[in-house]
């Protein structure tokens, strides 16, 4: 799937089932050294790519998902690292009041969707 924005070519895919290399490299290809993305929770899946996480979230909702099992976060494939930080994740009726995803729990599921759908790749360039 792609979604285009303004100018150019902004690429997010949504990942159902383990990723290939050459779509961890092509959600790479914005940003270069990593990731957004917006992971599905109940779903279990996650979109990919671009700018901007609010384009990955648009992506699930388009694709049936439900605002309030979205969740933000950066992908480091180089490292393997996961930040949870996103403007995407201020949810005050979810009581997270910051960008940062505060739940111990909905973190630990969005790592683990993430690793399992994107991670233990070396992608060629950086």
């Amino acid at each position: 799937m792609c979604i285009y924005a303004g100018k150019g070519e902004i690429l997010v895919l949504i990942i159902r089932e383990r990723a290939t290399l050459e779509q961890v490299e092509l959600m790479l290809q914005t940003l270069r050294v990593y990731i957004k993305v917006a992971v599905d929770i109940e779903r279990g899946i996650l979109a990919g790519g671009g700018e901007k996480h609010a384009f990955c979230e648009a992506a699930l909702l388009e694709d049936g998902s439900r605002q309030r099992d979205i969740w933000g976060a950066d992908w480091t494939p180089f490292d393997q690292s996961i930040a949870y930080e996103s403007i995407i994740n201020i949810r005050p009726s979810q009581n997270n009041r910051s960008m940062v995803i505060q739940v111990p729990a909905i973190r630990e599921r969005v790592k683990k969707i993430t690793q399992e759908l994107i991670g233990g790749y070396e992608p060629e360039f950086r």
